[in-house]
């Protein structure tokens, strides 16, 4: 258990997704798992972290939403233009953005729970689509957030969503 994993991920709401969905069934795989947010990050030092994790024989996954990305595998070409030494393995999209993924682990009596409603697939979710399912009790987008990943089930999720689904499939078996 001397590996590390690097997460890299695009903004906060998909660190908190990460932090709290992902992270935790991890531990015991790695000696820690540590979340890096990249939108802000240039391209030398995105490409340098990479090759310093490899040359130290840690591991990492770079997960991005397709947004305008016709396909994954451009999707996956436009962060290798980020990420100069990334493997293409290591990339995960999510589509269509990581909201998606929050809604998908919701079971349909936590949905019902929260008055938003039952969604059998979450694939196709936009950020727009989000905030309009948002109960108006809720004063924040992040309390919202907060209160999905208190719900969250993995397998409900990995059902709900074809690109969870391969995420978990190729990270967690």
């Amino acid at each position: 258990m001397e590996k590390r994993l690097f997460i890299f991920v695009e903004g906060l709401d998909d660190a908190r997704f990460f932090r709290s969905i992902v992270k935790p069934r991890l531990k015991g795989r790695y000696r820690s798992v540590e979340i890096v947010m990249y939108a802000c990050m240039k391209h030398e030092k995105a490409t340098e972290f990479v090759r310093g994790i490899r040359k130290m024989g840690h591991d990492y996954i770079i997960a991005a939403d397709i947004d305008q990305a016709p396909t994954v595998q451009e999707k996956k070409g436009i962060i290798r233009g980020r990420f100069d030494d990334a493997e293409w393995s290591r990339i995960f999209v999510v589509i269509m953005e990581i909201e998606s993924w929050y809604l998908a682990g919701l079971k349909p009596e936590d949905a019902a729970r929260l008055g938003i409603p039952e969604l059998a697939v979450t694939d196709g979710i936009t950020k727009e689509d989000f905030n309009r399912l948002m109960p108006r009790a809720y004063r924040s987008r992040i309390a919202f957030l907060i209160d999905l990943t208190r719900y969250f089930s993995f397998d409900t999720g990995r059902i709900k969503n074809r690109s969870f689904d391969f995420f978990a499939g190729h990270l967690f078996l």
